[in-house]
């Protein structure tokens, strides 16, 4: 089971969850990219049907891309592809050929109104309030021209079932390691923080950004939504 610590205080306030994350979530996933990018190879079905569902030649967007195991799924599709993690987005233009650029959830370089959908996957959960994680859904939201979809998965808190644990009672912040083994070198723990998302807590976010909830649901420990821009 691998275990977690919930955070030994509230989550940072604004002013200083830049640097938190930072600390928390970027210079971690730069750490393990090698790594963690060995065991993210499989795409998840339901995101692969949302992919294979878009029409031949629409435009979309995979932000937080990792290693970019999404964006060859629909060869008929040109996926633009982004990732706060440069050690990660390396590894997407390596392995998968992509149009991969550095670029944060909250400050993407796209333009408004540009692109058919938007994929990101255990993205969101990773912002450290809940402002920074409606932003960042409204980030989304705002690349998509008008009818179009953004699905979006964050990690559930109701996760009784699974190896670590989590049950409504649990702390819906957290620090989640991640263990380093390599042969000839000393073990390594990296802390990653999460938000875990409570039932019906992400499309209450995408509400408050703006968002209209199309469908949602539960796969994999993640809670999911698909929503758009349409009022």
């Amino acid at each position: 089971m691998q275990s977690s610590s919930p955070l030994p205080s509230s989550p940072p306030p604004p002013s200083s969850a830049e640097t938190y994350e930072a600390t928390h979530v970027h210079s971690v996933y730069n750490a393990i990219a090698p790594h963690f990018s060995s065991t993210r190879h499989k795409p998840w079905p339901l995101i692969s049907s949302f992919l294979i569902a878009q029409p031949p030649g629409a435009i979309g967007l995979d932000v937080g891309c990792g290693n970019g195991k999404y964006l060859p799924v629909n060869p008929s599709l040109h996926i633009f592809g982004s990732d706060r993690s440069e050690a990660l987005v390396r590894l997407a233009r390596a392995e998968r050929n992509g149009e991969v650029v550095v670029a944060d959830a909250l400050s993407l370089p796209y333009r408004r109104d540009s692109v058919d959908f938007v994929i990101c996957v255990a993205v969101i959960h990773h912002l450290s309030t809940r402002e920074r994680r409606q932003e960042g859904i409204q980030a989304l939201l705002e690349c998509v021209r008008k009818g179009g979809r953004v699905l979006v998965y964050a990690w559930a808190l109701e996760q009784s079932s699974s190896r670590r644990g989590w049950d409504e009672g649990s702390e819906q912040d957290a620090l989640v390691p991640w263990v380093m083994r390599s042969k000839g070198k000393p073990e390594a723990t990296y802390q990653r923080y999460y938000h875990l998302y409570r039932k019906g807590e992400l499309e209450e976010d995408v509400q408050a950004a703006g968002g209209t909830v199309l469908e949602s649901g539960y796969e994999k420990d993640n809670w999911w939504v698909i929503c758009s821009n349409e009022a």
